[in-house]
């Protein structure tokens, strides 16, 4: 028999376009200690507390050199994990990895880091407590945020360098390709914590390191921290505390302001303040086979901008000065031979581009304590730039290279 049914047609649908606007609601928990395994473990407590009924399953990541300089840290760790033990239970044994670049430079630690999370039954309510210097936390960081798409992750940072800067953001990262940085994610932190008794065996040079980034912050946002930065730079270098936690102090909080506030903090636009001197830092960071520390490339790459903000961007040539002898006086290199590589220097202008996603955008000083933008560099006047560099009180300059 035919089927003499009219088939069913739906109207077609107009084109459509659909942009809605919405926000993630995200706090970021920022917390100074004396001895955050001691006195103050309070602190850590009350951010370790459970979503449900069960105790939180929280796992611990250790830089291995922070584990070789503070032998008690596992035994403190425990004690901890066994005096709060009604909300908090370890997940699995305290783990290890390399610190300094070498845990960024070898993807398969990535994995490694992955398995151990899986193995300790973490879910998106645990927490991974990462204690270490800048390179631990991004690496562990960059694991934590891709495990069940993100776990709660609290940094302890053990470096000047971390607590005044990196620990702070929200940026979790390896290096790949012989790029800085290449992998990584956006991730907000659960909590931070700069804690004072972690810092106790931070190598000089490694103290140093991290009041490059103050001295990159301040420059760009807070005129009046500069000055204080530069008052007390020569009692920062000789690591009187007195002098030195003011300025990790304030240089966090800057950081912390320009995330929350600064209307971008997964660095969707163009600008990015915070990476001021950074890229040439990262490329420098690379040629020397990473004989330079992220502190002493940035300081580099800082007296380089500053330098060429002066002769291109209005900065008075005595802020310039100013600048340059106040990262001596750190402690810290304004130059180092690799920069005599012009080619491979300039090199970074793009792949700091492409870091980027964009056209070149970088920050420039045209006074201390403001900030603008440009795209364009001239390489000209970047090579005086560096020839004054490398001839800026030459006896006094730090010479990481006979290091």
């Amino acid at each position: 028999m035919p089927d003499d049914r009219q088939p069913v047609t739906s109207p077609a649908l107009p084109p459509a376009s659909l942009d809605v606007e919405f926000t993630v609601p995200f706090v970021h928990r920022l917390r100074f200690t004396q001895d955050v395994l001691g006195t103050d473990q309070a602190m850590l407590a009350e951010l370790l507390a459970p979503s449900g009924d069960a105790p939180s399953r929280v796992q611990f990541w250790l830089d291995e050199q922070v584990a070789h300089a503070q032998p008690q840290l596992k035994s403190r760790i425990r004690t901890f994990a066994s005096a709060h033990s009604d909300h908090v239970t370890l997940a699995g044994n305290i783990q290890t990895v390399p610190g300094g670049e070498p845990v960024k430079n070898d993807i398969h630690i990535i994995e490694r880091m992955l398995k151990c999370m899986h193995a300790a039954d973490l879910d998106r309510r645990s927490y991974v407590v990462v204690i270490g210097g800048g390179a631990v936390l991004d690496a562990v960081g960059f694991a934590a945020a891709m495990a069940h798409r993100g776990i709660r992750l609290i940094r302890l940072p053990t470096t000047t360098l971390a607590q005044a800067d990196s620990g702070i953001g929200v940026k979790n990262a390896v290096n790949l390709f012989e790029q800085k940085n290449w992998i990584g994610t956006f991730a907000v932190p659960w909590a931070v914590i700069n804690d004072a008794a972690l810092l106790e065996t931070l190598p000089d040079r490694d103290f140093r390191c991290g009041f490059s980034e103050a001295v990159k912050v301040t420059l760009l946002k807070d005129a009046a921290a500069f000055e204080s930065l530069d008052a007390t730079a020569d009692q920062i270098r000789e690591r009187d505390w007195s002098a030195a936690a003011p300025v990790i102090r304030r240089s966090a909080e800057l950081h912390l302001s320009h995330i929350t506030q600064g209307g971008d903090p997964f660095e969707a636009l163009e600008a990015r303040p915070l990476d001021y001197g950074h890229w040439s830092a990262h490329k420098l960071e690379v040629i020397t086979g990473f004989q330079l520390r992220h502190g002493e490339a940035v300081s580099i790459g800082v007296a380089l901008d500053t330098v060429y903000s002066s002769l291109i961007h209005g900065l008075p040539k005595a802020d310039a000065d100013r600048t340059l002898d106040c990262l001596i006086r750190l402690g810290l290199p304004v130059f180092h031979p690799a920069l005599n590589d012009t080619k491979a220097l300039f090199d970074g202008l793009e792949q700091f581009r492409q870091h980027l996603g964009g056209r070149l955008t970088l920050t420039m000083l045209p006074v201390i304590g403001s900030m603008i933008s440009v795209h364009d560099v001239d390489r000209s006047a970047m090579r005086t730039a560096l020839h004054r560099l490398a001839d800026w009180k030459k006896p006094l300059s730090a010479d990481i290279a006979t290091l």
